[in-house]
C-alpha cells in the first residue's frame, strides 16, 4: 500500500495486537542524530503533518519520529474499544520494541498523560520531555458533561448509520473551521480553504470516527482529574518542560499553568493556543530546542 509522506521522511508502518485487534501504525523518520519522538495531539483532525514542521526545523539535530496515533491519520481505523489502555500498550511498545532506546519526545495536548505515565513505569523510556499546550481532559468532560452523558454521545458515534451522519454534520469544513478558530488557532488568516480541506480530508477515512468519539466524549482520558495529572508530572525523575499557549481556553490553561508550577518543571508561554505547535512552529522550536540539546 503506498502511503503519503507528510514531512518528508521516510514513512515505515508498525503492527501491533489489542484485544485480537490488528493495529497498524503508520510512522515517518527525518534527520539524523539522537532520536526524537513527535506526537500531535489527539483530536477529530489528529495527524503527524501537524507536527511537521516542528519535525523538520528540529531534523538537523534530531533523528525526528512523527507518528500518526491508533485510530488516527494514516494509522489503520477499526472499530476497536479506543480507551486508554490501547494507548498506554502502543506508546510503551513502540517505544520499546521501535526506537529500542531511550529518547527524547515532544507531545502535544491529550497526548501528555501518556508520556508522563510512560515515563513513570518505563524511567528510561524517555531522556527530556516537552509538553506543548498539555491537556487531559477530553472535550465533552471539558463542557461539564457527565460520563452517563459522554457515554450516551460515544455510542451513538459508533452506531452504524445515525453515527455516521452526526460524525459527518460535526466534521463539515465549516465546522471544522469554527473550532479552530474558536480555541485551536489563534491567527484566523492561517485556516485558508486548502489547510481545512487538509483536515477534512483526514477525517473521511474509513472508519475515522471510532476514535475520535472516543477522544471529545473523554474516553481517552489517561487520567481523571488535575490532581492525577499532577502527580504523575511530580513522580518524574527526568527533566520536564512546558510550552503553555497564551491564549488557550481557561480551563485547559489552569492545567498547564498548574502543571508549570510544579518544581524543577521548566515553562514557557508563547503565543498560541491549543494548535500552538503547528501554528507557530518556529517560535515553539526556538523555545525547546536547547532544552533538547543540553
Amino acid at each position: 500500500m503506498l502511503i503519503s509522506t507528510d514531512i518528508g521522511g521516510v514513512v515505515q508502518e508498525y503492527s501491533f495486537s489489542f484485544e485480537n485487534e490488528e493495529i497498524r501504525v503508520v510512522y515517518e523518520t527525518l534527520g539524523k542524530g539522537s532520536p526524537l519522538l513527535l506526537l500531535p495531539a489527539f483530536s477529530t483532525v489528529s495527524m503527524r503533518s501537524e507536527m511537521g514542521e516542528i519535525g523538520k526545523l528540529l531534523s538537523s539535530c534530531f533523528q525526528v519520529v512523527a507518528v500518526d496515533w491508533p485510530g488516527f491519520g494514516q494509522s489503520s481505523r477499526p472499530p476497536a474499544n479506543y480507551r486508554p489502555e490501547l494507548y498506554h500498550q502502543f506508546l510503551a511498545n513502540f517505544v520499546t520494541s521501535v526506537l529500542k532506546t531511550t529518547v527524547a519526545v515532544v507531545a502535544a495536548g491529550h497526548s501528555a498523560a501518556y508520556v508522563l505515565q510512560l515515563a513513570k513505569d518505563i524511567p528510561t523510556a524517555f531522556s527530556r520531555i516537552v509538553l506543548v499546550a498539555p491537556t487531559w481532559r477530553g472535550p465533552l468532560p471539558t463542557m461539564g458533561a457527565n460520563q452517563q452523558v459522554s457515554g450516551i454521545v460515544r455510542e451513538l458515534v459508533r452506531s452504524p448509520i445515525l453515527g455516521q451522519t452526526l460524525y459527518k454534520l460535526n466534521t463539515t469544513p465549516s465546522f471544522l473551521s469554527f473550532m479552530y478558530r474558536r480555541h485551536v488557532y489563534v491567527d484566523a488568516a492561517q485556516l485558508t480553504s486548502s489547510f481545512i480541506q487538509h483536515k477534512w480530508h483526514n477525517t473521511q477515512q474509513p472508519g475515522a470516527r471510532f476514535a475520535p468519539a472516543a477522544f471529545v466524549t473523554g474516553n481517552l482520558d489517561a487520567v481523571s482529574n488535575q490532581a492525577d495529572f499532577l502527580t504523575l508530572g511530580q513522580s518524574l525523575s527526568i527533566p520536564l518542560m512546558v510550552v503553555i499557549g497564551e491564549s488557550s481556553p481557561p480551563k485547559s490553561r489552569a492545567d498547564m499553568d498548574a502543571l508549570a508550577a510544579l518544581p524543577a518543571v521548566q515553562s514557557v508561554i508563547l503565543p498560541g493556543s491549543l494548535g500552538m505547535h503547528e501554528e507557530y512552529p518556529s517560535a515553539v522550536v526556538e523555545a525547546i530546542q536547547d532544552f533538547l540539546s543540553p
